[in-house]
């Protein structure tokens, strides 16, 4: 596998990107199934299996969850744009680039491993 010398503050804004999405993720868990308040409903029952899909009422967002997912959403795109849009991108071959990309998405990972 290639290696590249990726400049620290691209690879900080990955790990960035990375942790912040997670955060975002482990947040978007917690909250009600809808942004706006909901009624719940009950689906049929599935054929041949008995399953019966639905959802409760749905108290829509909080103005507090609803700023901070807008938060992680304006972050998510400024560490996006970070990343997609850096300079060291446009030292590399139009070909090696994607390649490029798919390891800077996890060279954190042997980082850690090696701190481990």
């Amino acid at each position: 596998m290639p290696t590249y010398p990726f400049p620290e503050d691209l690879r900080d804004a990955q790990l960035a990107l990375h942790e912040t999405w997670a955060a975002y993720q482990h947040f978007a868990t917690a909250l009600p199934w809808s942004a706006e308040p909901m009624p719940g409903w009950e689906g049929k029952e599935q054929l041949r299996s008995g399953y019966r899909s639905s959802k409760p009422d749905s108290t829509g967002y909080t103005d507090e969850q609803r700023a901070q997912v807008a938060d992680y959403r304006a972050r998510l795109v400024e560490l996006s744009t970070v990343v997609s849009e850096h300079p060291f991108w446009g030292t590399l071959d139009r070909g090696e680039v994607v390649a490029a990309r798919m390891i800077l998405k996890h060279v954190h990972e042997s980082v850690e491993d090696v701190a481990a």
